[in-house]
């Protein structure tokens, strides 16, 4: 991937940033955070569109290379902008949450939980502590959306029970309305007999989510 990136041709399907980005990705799983970086700092350079800010993942890569300094300076420059992306949203709650940042994490979830719904929250930074001020009237009502962002927006709102419960606050129309979405048919929930999506989630301690795998060369993706 990393090679299509630098020299194959970009398509409206794989944009040569989300190339890189998705390169970057599989070097943090590989465990070869500067390979990681470098992936994602070439898609920032490049300036294209990618499925996630390489920002995010970038953060990651920094910690992983003892460069702690570095990574908290981009999460607070990231913090400063209204987020755009469920997916970053939930990259940087799952970080921070590791790094035992709870009330971080939980603004970055309830942000992706509002973007996922078609709101538009504010900065991160500008957060209240503890989702002070709650969720908004109607929020326990399932909308209307495709099948990935049904997925993410279960992943968010896992991931925000997760964090509240650690944090010992009781629940809320959000967590109501994970017990809805994860009792559609095919949900994971649905083979959890008397057990409610918030009681499964308490006792997970797993919050992490799945990278993307590499796109293959092929018609539709960075093509010699």
């Amino acid at each position: 991937m990393t090679l299509l990136a630098d020299t194959g041709t970009q398509t409206s399907a794989m944009p040569r940033a989300e190339a890189y980005t998705r390169a970057g990705e599989q070097w943090l799983l590989a465990d070869d955070p500067a390979a990681a970086a470098n992936g994602f700092l070439r898609a920032l350079e490049d300036g294209g569109p990618s499925f996630v800010d390489p920002r995010a993942p970038l953060v990651r890569a920094l910690f992983m290379m003892d460069r702690s300094e570095e990574a908290e300076r981009l999460i607070a420059e990231l913090a400063a902008e209204p987020p755009r992306e469920p997916r970053m949203c939930d990259l940087l709650a799952e970080l921070l949450a590791e790094r035992s940042d709870l009330i971080g994490a939980l603004a970055w979830a309830g942000a992706g939980v509002e973007l996922c719904l078609g709101r538009s929250p504010g900065p991160v930074a500008l957060a209240g502590e503890a989702d002070s001020d709650g969720p908004e009237a109607g929020a326990d009502a399932v909308p209307v959306l495709p099948a990935g962002d049904r997925n993410e927006l279960r992943l968010l709102l896992s991931l925000r029970f997760r964090i509240r419960n650690d944090l010992g606050l009781p629940e809320d129309a959000y967590d109501r309305l994970l017990d809805e979405l994860s009792s559609e048919p095919g949900a994971a929930s649905d083979r959890l007999s008397g057990e409610t999506t918030s009681e499964s989630a308490a006792a997970s301690t797993s919050t992490t989510t799945v990278s993307p795998s590499a796109i293959s060369p092929d018609s539709n993706s960075l093509a010699n």
